[in-house]
């Protein structure tokens, strides 16, 4: 994204080019990190290699494919990031009597939750604060919070980094659904062992175990071993699956829900669940920000309701 923590880096090559060789650390490319940034990748060679020079190291091997960071840029690594957040956190503190929020937001989350609902919501809390700048990055695994280098991580699950802030922005569970001709051809199941014998469609979420279902009913949690013909990554195909009667599937309950009001899917052992609650992510630091703590807010109110809330009745 150009001009990234413009509100650090306007006035002073240094803080830019620390600035992009964080980039180019974290992405491991001159391309990737010239995309991010807005800039061509001819420039950031240019600007690594002045980087270089003035300090009189060699930050990175570089091949055809990609480049690796050397010792040196890795200790230089380590002091570029606490520079820029030390940088950031003094412009922060020092203009804390402004009411707008400003600078950059780094945000990551789920597909499908991202696509639906963070990103419209997002586009609301820009329209509120100009001031502020929003890199969203949708993503079919955890986010590693700092190797990402995210202010915010959505999450759909438990979290259980023991060193991250986790903020309840919305509460959820997945349940069990299919579509109806499923059901006609092989049967309702009557206990969750049950599902054993059943098709179920896999899908491998952030933070699923991949062909285990751990849910919570009446007997407390249990779990049971299932397999299916058909699996995937993206949650998207799975639901589509599951719509065409290939199988059993385990979701979200906002992400089902209009399926299950329109009778293309039904929900099957209505006792059981898994808690699925929608977590804001962050780091210590990141959390004392008032852009974060901003936008946090902003979620859980339209995640509550509004247009893009998500609806589990």
């Amino acid at each position: 994204m150009k001009n990234q923590n413009a509100q650090i880096a306007n006035n002073d090559p240094l803080l830019r080019d620390l600035q992009l060789f964080c980039t180019v650390a974290r992405r491991s490319s001159f391309i990737a990190a010239a995309t991010e940034m807005g800039f061509s990748p001819a420039h950031v060679s240019k600007r690594i290699l002045t980087l270089e020079q003035m300090l009189g190291v060699k930050l990175f091997n570089r091949t055809t494919r990609r480049v690796n960071i050397t010792s040196d840029g890795e200790a230089a690594f380590i002091w570029a990031q606490k520079i820029l957040e030390d940088v950031e956190a003094m412009i922060e503190t020092l203009s804390g009597l402004r009411s707008e929020p400003r600078g950059t937001l780094r945000i990551g989350t789920s597909l499908r939750l991202g696509r639906e609902h963070i990103a419209p919501i997002l586009s609301l809390f820009r329209t509120r604060y100009p001031g502020l700048e929003i890199w969203l990055e949708l993503l079919d695994r955890r986010a590693d919070q700092i190797a990402d280098n995210f202010d915010i991580d959505i999450r759909v699950g438990e979290v259980q980094e023991k060193h991250l802030i986790a903020q309840r922005i919305s509460e959820s569970s997945r349940i069990l659904a299919a579509a109806p001709s499923y059901l006609k051809r092989r049967g309702q199941p009557r206990s969750l062992a049950d599902l054993a014998q059943h098709d179920c469609l896999l899908f491998r979420g952030r933070d699923q175990s991949f062909g285990v279902w751990r849910l919570e009913g009446p007997g407390g949690v249990e779990t049971v071993k299932v397999t299916g013909p058909m699996a995937s990554n993206h949650s998207d195909i799975v639901r589509q699956w599951a719509l065409e009667g290939h199988g059993i599937i385990m979701a979200s309950h906002w992400d089902v829900a209009g399926r299950l009001k329109d009778g293309s899917l039904i929900r099957i052992l209505p006792a059981y669940c898994q808690s699925a609650d929608v977590w804001a992510v962050t780091t210590a630091r990141s959390s004392n920000s008032a852009k974060v703590r901003a936008c946090v807010q902003f979620l859980r109110e339209q995640l509550s309701e509004g247009p893009y809330a998500l609806i589990t009745a």
